[in-house]
């Protein structure tokens, strides 16, 4: 029986927690067993990707490094509000809604709104927001010499530099063209970003979503299965390629 998040048995996704946790440790190996052992089982009986759980183990271990003074080894234990939250994020990415765990361990259901994945919380304001997008843009990974493509950025970037300074002062209507015409371009974006990859770049992406889907896809529907790979594809694209999301929610 599959008990992870659809990669491994639940014996080899407790090991490889326990090996990333040790390298963050700084080589400190600190045992996955008892109470740590029943914690990462709930991650994996949810269906919560590797990946996932990686990054939240990241949040916690930089968040515990900010801190001044020498720090113990960190136990496992200490990261699950950061997996959770994490796990949470990337569930309203795929379009299937959070899991919020209640202390006697029942899953709810969330219908959040999708957010931009690894975000971990409000995205501040629209023209800050605006202003990021910009920057990414202007550093993503996609190899220019597509024609195409080289004149979508060049439009991106200064349509974007206007919508920062109006969004600076938009209300209202004038708020929600922005937000429409972000929406707008996000998609411009994406299909433009679909056929600068190789056919093997998204063959691959495809698998990868396929793996990170597998512990929660027995729990889906057809159509919700289907509208989960494909978006779960386009974050693993945005993802490879240093992309922003445009769309403002």
């Amino acid at each position: 029986m599959m008990m992870s998040s659809g990669m491994e048995e639940l014996p080899d996704y407790c090991r490889q927690i326990e090996s990333y946790l040790c390298r963050k440790n700084g080589g400190h190996l600190v045992r996955i067993v008892g109470p740590a052992f029943e914690t990462v089982r709930g991650w994996a009986s949810q269906g919560v990707p590797l990946k996932v759980a990686f990054q939240g183990i990241d949040r916690c271990v930089e968040r515990a490094n900010a801190k001044a003074g020498r720090r113990r080894p960190l136990r496992i234990e200490f990261c699950e509000a950061d997996v959770l939250e994490s796990f949470d994020a990337w569930r309203r990415a795929i379009g299937v809604g959070a899991s919020r765990v209640s202390e006697d361990g029942a899953g709810t259901e969330d219908g959040a709104s999708t957010e931009e994945w690894g975000s971990g919380g409000r995205k501040g304001s629209l023209a800050a927001h605006i202003s990021r997008g910009l920057s990414r843009v202007l550093v993503a990974k996609v190899e220019r010499g597509n024609a195409g493509f080289d004149d979508l950025i060049a439009r991106l970037t200064a349509e974007l530099d206007g919508l920062a300074e109006t969004s600076k002062t938009a209300r209202g209507d004038a708020r929600a063209r922005c937000i429409a015409r972000l929406a707008e371009l996000d998609t411009e974006l994406m299909a433009a970003a679909r056929k600068a990859v190789t056919a093997a770049t998204a063959d691959a992406l495809r698998r990868e979503a396929d793996a990170e889907l597998a512990g929660l896809a027995g729990r889906m529907t057809a159509e919700a299965r289907e509208k989960a790979r494909t978006l779960a594809f386009d974050r693993l694209l945005r993802e490879s390629l240093n992309l922003p999301v445009l769309s403002y929610e």
